[in-house]
């Protein structure tokens, strides 16, 4: 499909924050298939497989991690910006990048370094991802992190609208390399994080299923889900149970996608350029309002019956202590740390504490088990629960 005038352009890229000489000894790419495969090269992003998406460290190979989960955002925001005719290569690289920021052990590993850094300017994952891209993932001679193009780092740092007040994570790297955090990111930004949402929203509905904290009487109490369950059991009579609610879920994913480009295409009625989108005040890529009010049931219900799930909070809790000890352990006792990483350790603060926590941030499940059985003796027992 042609570029649609409203996609962001590779040769017209705002550039990298360090210039570079990108002669053509490595393949004739462009600006954003350079940075997207930057990120599928770079250590940060394979550390992915190791980490919690919904379950902590399941011991079933079924279940989803952040790895697997990025590779079906892609595909879903792939699919997406094809149809809209934007750049894929640059909506494909915000969805494989978006939760390298992620702790171990996803939102419990989260609060708890939050928790830790309270008085040195608290931790977020959404600006550590951009930390990470920028500064700490350094695989290249002459500058720090994988130096990106602006339109990428753009992308991550507000792909879920602009950003009022930015944290220190984030205003650090914008004073660096203004990323123009008051408006709307572009097109593909703004698809990659609604690419996100349909595949966590339909994908935990599956691995829920399949650990058994959900059921199917449960998710027939939502009308959307109920209406497309009659459907498929019409249309595929005879089929075993697991096979429909497999399609179930499929049916899912394309009915958002469909909605969701039938409102864009709406949406994106008189938008020129990429200026244009963000100039507009409001996110264009979007859920019709229907959808979206269906899409937030459907999100209440996995935060009642999934993620609140009270084994689910006694393993978070259990998760929760264990970076909380590991944190505080390294802040007294420093050469608990990796060599190199205890020899780069500032001496001066808040960049002391924020160094222990990019160490702690970077680090998959099983390896900060690993850390803390090393340093306590033993780890908790109950940290998976699936």
């Amino acid at each position: 499909m042609p570029r649609a005038p409203y996609a962001a352009d590779p040769a017209h890229s705002r550039g990298r924050e360090f210039a570079q000489e990108l002669g053509g000894m490595r393949g004739p790419r462009t600006a954003f298939q350079r940075d997207r495969d930057r990120i599928v090269h770079s250590i940060a992003f394979r550390r992915l497989a190791g980490k919690t998406q919904v379950f902590i460290a399941p011991d079933g190979d079924h279940f989803r991690v952040r790895l697997t989960h990025s590779l079906e955002v892609a595909q879903i925001g792939r699919v997406i910006a094809r149809a809209l005719g934007l750049d894929e290569d640059l909506t494909e690289a915000l969805c494989l990048a978006h939760d390298i920021g992620h702790p171990p052990f996803g939102h419990s590993g989260e609060k708890a370094l939050d928790a830790a850094l309270t008085a040195r300017g608290g931790f977020d994952h959404n600006a550590q991802c951009v930390r990470a891209l920028m500064r700490l993932d350094s695989p290249y001679c002459g500058f720090p992190g994988l130096n990106l193009s602006w339109e990428v780092l753009e992308g991550l740092a507000k792909h879920n609208g602009p950003v009022a007040e930015p944290g220190w994570a984030l205003a650090e790297l914008d004073a660096a390399f203004p990323l123009d955090l008051g408006r709307w990111p572009s097109l593909e930004a703004q698809v990659a994080a609604l690419a996100d949402d349909i595949a966590y929203d339909n994908h935990d509905i599956d691995d829920g299923l399949r650990a058994g904290f959900l059921s199917l009487d449960d998710l027939l109490t939502l009308d959307m889900v109920a209406d497309r369950w009659r459907a498929i059991e019409r249309g595929h009579p005879g089929a075993p149970r697991e096979a429909l609610l497999r399609e179930l879920v499929r049916g899912q994913i394309g009915a958002m996608v469909t909605d969701l480009l039938e409102t864009s295409r709406a949406n994106l009625a008189g938008a020129c350029s990429a200026e244009d989108v963000r100039g507009a005040g409001r996110a264009l890529a979007a859920l019709s309002p229907a959808m979206a009010a269906e899409e937030r049931r459907l999100k209440a219900f996995l935060y009642e019956r999934l993620y609140y799930h009270p084994e689910q909070l006694a393993t978070a809790e259990r998760a929760h202590g264990v970076i909380a000890r590991l944190y505080a352990a390294y802040h007294q006792q420093p050469d608990l740390m990796n060599p190199g990483w205890h020899q780069r350790l500032p001496e001066d603060e808040p960049a002391r504490s924020r160094h222990i926590a990019d160490f702690i941030a970077g680090m998959t499940d099983r390896y900060a088990m690993q850390r803390y059985g090393e340093i306590f003796g033993q780890v908790p027992a109950g940290l998976s629960n699936v």
